[in-house]
């Protein structure tokens, strides 16, 4: 329930942030570009300190205060609109992406601490689809509410999500009645030197596990175009269809509600496939998202273009589900916080990039062409992870048996 709201909350600043940067003076396709990078390379630079964080103290008091502090950076929006200053989006968006990776991370790395292990793909599924259902209905509604109500009450209920999410994280419990890691011999200084230490210690654990490098490298493809959206979504819904905040609304309904239909495919084959399944899955379904991406770009209306970026996340929706089952069922609780800070640092590294380059040659190659360009980017993860497969360069990791011990200790009351 915390995560509902205040993603819903979320999702109504982002639609009133990039629309206010191309209305205040000096606004521009540029300008939301830069809104965009700054909602990034903070969360870039956060990822290392998040997971060893995550991983040597209790997540749950770690995910109340990125809860708290971003209530509060969140109200700071409604300076801009007195101000109207560029700098200020581009502050208050890069303080309230540094925060967000203590949470999303966080999230992550508890689920199966409160879950079975029969209920950890249903759980993935359900954190997941509900994560997307929210971005179908906060996109709509910021988008709608915002031309309605104004600016100011989309970042006022944004800042309120976060004190509700924080009400429902401070509810969670376990039966150890903590949330610290499952994790022998945590250290005990907190020098730079030793932070650094376990963040090698978990890069070292990811190049050493193909799997769980693939999916790392999976999510990089991915961003490869899927950076490029987050600008594309605003210009394709106020320059290339100008419907205003109501068309980026239309956009990213659709993409929710294609993400939230994914999950649920992914529910179900879930299910049913097996390991090898599995991989063959991962590749059709890159494919298919590549494709409907470039039928996005080059759609004569905005609800055939809807129609196409929905299909493309349903495709993307079903990967994510079953990719996160993979790392939530494999990875050790130990590095269970890194491993998902690295992987979100790896995708919003290549996301920036991919951003960046966007916002600068839509002015030189187009829009649409630049939507086609990331499509095809993107879907090219289909390629080399078919490939990888092929070569046998895929195999399923094997268990971890004293972690699930632990584990099972943990979900089962004495």
């Amino acid at each position: 329930m915390g995560q509902v709201v205040s993603e819903v909350g979320d999702h109504f600043n982002t639609i009133a942030v990039v629309s206010l940067a191309l209305h205040i003076p000096g606004g521009s396709s540029v300008v939301v570009g830069g809104v965009m990078l700054a909602r990034t390379l903070p969360a870039i630079l956060a990822g290392p300190l998040a997971g060893v964080a995550l991983d040597r103290f209790d997540r749950k008091k770690i995910m109340l205060a990125s809860d708290l502090l971003r209530c509060l950076i969140a109200l700071g929006f409604v300076l801009v609109l007195t101000h109207q200053q560029t700098w200020l989006l581009y502050a208050l968006s890069a303080l309230l992406t540094f925060a967000s990776p203590f949470f999303t991370s966080g999230r992550s790395a508890i689920l199966p601490r409160i879950t079975t292990a029969e209920e950890l793909h249903t759980a993935n599924a359900l954190t997941q689809t509900t994560a997307w259902l929210t971005l179908s209905i906060g996109a709509m509604l910021g988008g709608i509410s915002t031309k309605q109500f104004g600016y100011e009450w989309a970042f006022v209920a944004n800042s309120a999500s976060f004190l509700f999410s924080a009400w429902a994280i401070w509810n969670l419990r376990t039966p150890e009645g903590h949330f610290r890691p499952a994790r022998e011999g945590i250290p005990k200084h907190h020098t730079p030197k030793e932070w650094a230490r376990d963040f090698g210690d978990s890069l070292r654990y990811l190049w050493q596990t193909p799997l769980i490098f693939a999916i790392g490298m999976a999510y990089v493809g991915w961003a490869s175009g899927g950076g490029a959206a987050q600008i594309l979504f605003t210009l394709f819904g106020e320059i290339i269809y100008k419907a205003g905040p109501a068309g980026i609304g239309i956009l990213w309904g659709a993409a929710g509600l294609g993400l939230v239909l994914g999950g649920i495919t992914a529910h179900r084959l879930g299910r049913v496939l097996g390991f090898n399944g599995y991989k063959h899955a991962i590749s059709i379904g890159y494919f298919i998202h590549g494709a409907a991406y470039v039928l996005f770009a080059i759609a004569p209306t905005i609800w055939l273009s809807a129609l196409a970026i929905g299909v493309s996340r349903i495709a993307m929706g079903s990967n994510n589900v079953l990719n996160r089952t993979m790392l939530l069922t494999h990875v050790p609780d130990q590095f269970r916080g890194r491993v998902f800070s690295t992987v979100e640092m790896m995708l919003n590294t290549v996301m920036m990039i991919s951003m960046a380059l966007s916002s600068v040659e839509t002015g030189a190659l187009g829009i649409r062409t630049v939507g086609v360009i990331a499509g095809m980017l993107s879907g090219s993860t289909a390629i080399f992870w078919a490939l990888a497969n092929a070569a046998g360069k895929l195999p399923e990791p094997r268990p971890e048996p004293a972690d699930e011990e632990r584990y099972e200790s943990a979900v089962t009351p004495a």
